[in-house]
């Protein structure tokens, strides 16, 4: 599984459109029907409006029907490992479980893998807005 995420992040690293930093990402994320739904990063020129490249795996997932997040590989550009940006990490947060694991790597490398709580520790998510009674 963590293979595949990865081999599916870096092909879809290639895809990224970054002309300005240079700095292409990809992701991948693993639903709990067993399918690997991959994103690029896309930025533009009026550089908010940009998108990372685990929003657009979460999007290709929701379009497909998937609701649950199982797994996430991220792939970045250069020799260090990197992470989801804060907002990526909640809007992972609202599909994955805070001991989700989230591989990491590079183009030829597998990096650490973190779990989700590592990463955003103490998360608010769905669970906390469920109605106890």
């Amino acid at each position: 599984m963590q293979e595949a995420l990865l081999a599916a992040a870096r092909k879809a690293q290639r895809a990224a459109y970054a002309p300005y930093s240079r700095f292409l990402v990809g992701a991948a994320v693993l639903d709990d029907q067993g399918r690997i739904h991959a994103g690029c990063n896309v930025e533009n020129a009026a550089y908010p409006e940009g998108v990372c490249a685990e929003t657009g795996a979460l999007s290709a997932m929701v379009l497909a029907g998937g609701r649950k997040v199982r797994a996430v590989a991220v792939i970045g550009t250069g020799s260090a490992w990197i992470t989801p940006c804060g907002g990526c990490r909640q809007k992972l947060r609202e599909f994955g479980a805070p001991d989700m694991p989230l591989f990491t790597g590079n183009a030829s490398e597998s990096g650490p893998t973190y779990t989700l709580a590592q990463l955003l520790p103490e998360s608010f998510g769905p669970d906390h807005l469920t109605d106890p009674s």
